[in-house]
Formats: C-alpha cells, structure tokens, sequence
C-alpha cells in the first residue's frame, strides 16, 4: 500500500485512482470527525463530501511541506467552523422547540445536550474554537493539535482552558 504523499503525487501526475485511494483511506475517519460535531450521519456525510471534493479541487497544489493528515485536519476544521457559524442561527431559532423536562427521556436528553454545547462551542473565539473541536470530537493530544494549528502546545493547552471556562459559564447560566 503506497502512503498518502505518494498517492498525491501520482494524482498530481494525473492518476485518479490515486485519489480515490486517498479517499478511501481517509473517508471514514472524515466522517466520524464530522458525526462527533453534528451528531447527525447525513449531515456528517455532507461535510466529508465537502472536504474530499475541496480536495480534490485544490490538491494538485500541494506542496508536501506538513503530512497530508495535518493538511486534511486543516481542511476538516476549516469546514466545522463554517458549518457551526452557517448552522449557529438555525440551532438558536430552534431553541424554542425543547421538549418540557417531564418529557424528555435519556436519549432526547443527550442529543440537546449535544446541540446546546455545540452552538456554545460555535460562539468560542476561533482559535479556542479550533482546540476545542479538535480536543474533544477527534480527542486528540496537544502535541499534536500543535502541529496542526502551527501554535505552541503550551498555547493549545491555555486555549482549550479558557473554552472550557467559558463554556461552562454559559451552559451553567442556563
């Protein structure tokens, strides 16, 4: 099996089956980033397509100076946050719709929960948003959220700590 900067350079080099290995390498990992953050498959779906037809668009420019996973977490976090801004009004015009307490079971329950977080996290300062994202949905290690985002784990650990302050205050004053 050939690694992803070979498949680029084949693709680049006009071989699109090369693509289509790259995507079926990184699809389903795509669209479990995306399901964390939605809670919905279709939506989840919809993003992934999003991402792999923005790649396929843009990567005969690539220019191999990170890992093409750091460039797709760009791509996939690049597209969350416009999703979550797009998706912001239309999750607050909702919030009329919840369900009296006496009738929500469990799961109702953890899918609002699930929404009123992620319209929280939608309000965070970009980069605070970027560390969140990736720290809970993709649970990944600092060191790593580093290199993707280019700033310093130290920084990547400040960000996340002010979110979860701020996302605390404003679930708690509800």
């Amino acid at each position: 099996m050939q690694n992803d900067h070979e498949l680029i350079k084949k693709y680049q080099n006009g071989d699109l089956s090369a693509y289509d290995e790259l995507v079926k390498g990184h699809l389903s990992n795509t669209i479990g980033f995306f399901f964390n953050i939605t809670g919905n498959r279709m939506a989840a779906e919809d993003l992934a397509q999003d991402v792999f037809f923005k790649l396929y668009r843009h990567l005969k420019k690539f220019r191999f100076e990170s890992s093409f996973s750091t460039y797709l977490y760009r791509v996939n976090l690049n597209t969350a946050n416009s999703w979550l801004k797009r998706n912001k009004w239309k999750n607050i015009l909702h919030l009329d719709q919840a369900p009296e307490k006496s009738e929500r079971d469990t799961e109702l329950e953890n899918e609002w929960n699930r929404k009123e977080l992620w319209n929280a996290v939608a309000k965070l300062p970009n980069k605070q948003r970027i560390v969140v994202i990736m720290r809970v949905a993709e649970e990944m290690p600092y060191k790593d959220i580093a290199e993707v985002t280019g700033m310093k784990e130290g920084t990547a650990k400040v960000n996340f700590h002010h979110a979860v302050k701020s996302l605390k205050e404003w679930l708690n004053d509800d």
